[in-house]
């Protein structure tokens, strides 16, 4: 996992959350946006958790680095705002709006496949 950006005190706290857990662990952190393709690109995470001032609008970088590596998943948070959105590719980009808690966004990381398999029984139905 790669935590990524601003502010401080959000990584600080994410690190804290994800350290607790026995099942994350951080590959990497960096505060600066300009650092976080080449920090993905060295640690190849399996998610990466990135402040955006608008978490449910699919940032150009997310996109960008969704279509690079299809199998990362990455969890868009707006700390001053209370707003989150999870983010992963199949054959394109998805997103779910999670709640903004330690357990909402615990269960967003867990639970991507279940959140998978919804979206496509619900594309089946339609």
């Amino acid at each position: 996992m790669v935590i990524a950006n601003r502010p401080r005190l959000m990584r600080e706290l994410v690190v804290e959350m994800i350290s607790d857990q026995p099942d994350f662990e951080v590959a990497g952190e960096t505060e600066k946006e300009s650092e976080v393709s080449e920090l993905v690109d060295r640690t190849r995470p399996d998610c990466l958790i990135i402040a955006l001032d608008q978490p449910e609008v699919l940032h150009g970088l997310c996109g960008f680095l969704l279509g690079r590596y299809p199998q990362m998943k990455i969890l868009a948070v707006a700390p001053e705002q209370g707003n989150s959105a999870f983010y992963w590719a199949s054959v394109d980009v998805r997103s779910k709006i999670v709640e903004t808690s330690e357990e909402g966004l615990l269960n967003a990381l867990r639970n991507v496949s279940e959140l998978q398999e919804s979206w496509t029984m619900r594309a089946v139905r339609e």
